[in-house]
């Protein structure tokens, strides 16, 4: 019997009771059980996955920070149909770009966060300005004020999620960032969802000591296209269940740079995250511990004959500001599809 199933006892469902259990600070959990994506081994529920590269242009790859779709390592879960988890398959020198916009560019409006449910619109104009001097100084212990971005949980793209009404409405829309649809493209395209169509985006904020509770992402109109979830900063254990939410669940890591596809038998499955963890050492490429270090001469020619990429470089002073936040902290993203082709929200 595995660690995971000694925890089940009758009495309260599976999944809750693991949820708890990755949970617990004391005793800590045993994490042994936990399925690890990135040692690259296939064993036990583990599947090695064909995607279909020849759909993914390595020009179009390159611009969003991607290795070649034909590299990227991609694992399937036995019993869980539609599922893809693909380990990191952004290149060196790529994810300091996507934690800058998560951190400095899209929470800004006109997109929604939670900061905006007890703040006036103008103090949440600007979260990142308002944060850089306290993220940017020399930690001080007895700090007791957090900046904006430390208090930021979620922010909406798009469609912006209703979590009151757990609903999207055609009049609650801003647009989708254009870099953030064609990066979500490219996954898709390598999945063989070639008319995927991002139009609604969650940004959730994690710090060392949160979760996320059992729930299934059921709101979009249309269930037939996939669901992609992107991870930045420390790493985390989720919890992958069935239809039911008593059924028991499947655990495994999420480290930076990994993505994850929820299509097709998986798309409506529960899921949830108990824990947020250190990232280990060597899953933390040199960029996302360091401050950027100048580029060697032959690095820079390599640059220059690479295809032209969408990726803006990332100042040393905001990197500064986003490496202090993921030492601590963990940016998960997902993309949704709201609406099929030719469907429209219904009238209220």
């Amino acid at each position: 019997m595995s660690k995971m199933a000694a925890v089940v006892e009758s009495g309260e469902d599976a999944f809750k009771q693991l949820f708890k259990f990755y949970k617990r600070r004391k005793p800590p959990p045993d994490f042994s059980d936990v399925i690890d994506f990135s040692e690259h081994r296939c064993t036990g529920k583990v599947v090695p996955l064909k995607l279909n590269p020849s759909a993914v242009c390595d020009a179009a790859a390159y611009r969003v920070g991607l290795h070649p779709a034909r590299d990227w390592r991609a694992y399937g879960l036995q019993g869980y149909p539609g599922f893809v988890f693909i380990s990191n398959p952004f290149r060196k020198g790529s994810q300091p770009f996507w934690i800058r916009q998560c951190l400095k560019t899209y929470p800004q409006k006109p997109n929604v966060c939670n900061l905006d449910m007890h703040m006036s619109l103008c103090d949440t104009q600007d979260i990142w300005q308002r944060s850089v001097h306290s993220l940017s100084s020399p930690s001080l212990p007895r700090r007791q004020e957090k900046s904006l971005l430390e208090r930021l949980r979620w922010v909406t793209l798009g469609y912006h999620y209703n979590w009151d009404t757990k609903l999207y409405s055609a009049e609650h829309h801003t647009p989708f960032p254009s870099d953030l649809e064609t990066l979500s493209q490219q996954i898709a395209l390598g999945c063989g969802f070639s008319d995927f169509e991002p139009q609604a985006g969650i940004l959730n904020y994690y710090r060392s000591d949160s979760s996320l509770g059992i729930h299934v992402d059921e709101s979009e109109l249309d269930h037939s296209r996939p669901l992609l979830s992107f991870c930045f900063g420390q790493s985390a254990v989720f919890l992958l269940g069935g239809t039911q939410r008593q059924d028991p669940p499947t655990a495994m890591y999420m480290h930076s740079g990994d993505v994850m596809v929820m299509s097709g038998q998986s798309r409506l499955l529960y899921h949830a995250v108990p824990r947020i963890l250190p990232a280990p050492p060597a899953l933390l490429s040199p960029e996302l511990q360091n401050l950027p270090a100048s580029t060697p001469p032959e690095q820079q020619q390599q640059q220059q004959q690479a295809p032209p990429s969408e990726l803006e470089p990332v100042s040393e002073q905001d990197w500064a500001v986003c490496l202090r936040y993921i030492q601590s902290s963990r940016i998960n993203v997902t993309v949704r599809q709201v609406l099929g082709a030719g469907q429209s929200f219904p009238q209220r």
